[in-house]
């Protein structure tokens, strides 16, 4: 079945998949950009968690290979499992306490971060070339 604009279900699921994946590869390659890593470090550390630089690396380095992996397809659900925690870790830590709005009302809030979670549901129950 066609759907406007004149493309297949399972074809627009395709491209949300990639869409989607690219927002966290564009993520993790940011803070490479802007040389923030050693901040988010320190960041994670000054919330307890030991070796913070190493996690903070390892974080985005998964932002970037696993979005790559998940937009072309392979390892949907892992992939997007991962993400789902990482997106949890983020309101929990950060987010949370700003409220729900990232912009007007409030800033910085857990809103996008529950609209990436919903997306990643949505790509991990979709079948094989979907």
């Amino acid at each position: 079945m066609r759907n406007f604009p004149y493309l297949s279900t399972a074809t627009w699921l395709v491209i949300f998949r990639i869409g989607v994946s690219l927002l966290m590869v564009a993520h993790g390659l940011i803070r490479l950009y802007a040389d923030t890593l050693g901040g988010f470090g320190e960041f994670l550390e000054g919330k307890g968690f030991p070796g913070g630089t190493y996690i903070a690396w390892a974080i985005t380095l998964f932002e970037i290979v696993g979005g790559l992996v998940l937009a072309s397809g392979f390892l949907r659900k892992l992939i997007s499992g991962l993400f789902i925690t990482e997106l949890v870790f983020g309101i929990l830590l950060v987010h949370l306490q700003n409220g729900w709005f990232v912009v007007g009302y409030s800033s910085g809030g857990i809103e996008y971060s529950v609209l990436l979670i919903l997306c990643f549901f949505l790509i991990a129950s979709t079948g094989r070339n979907k």
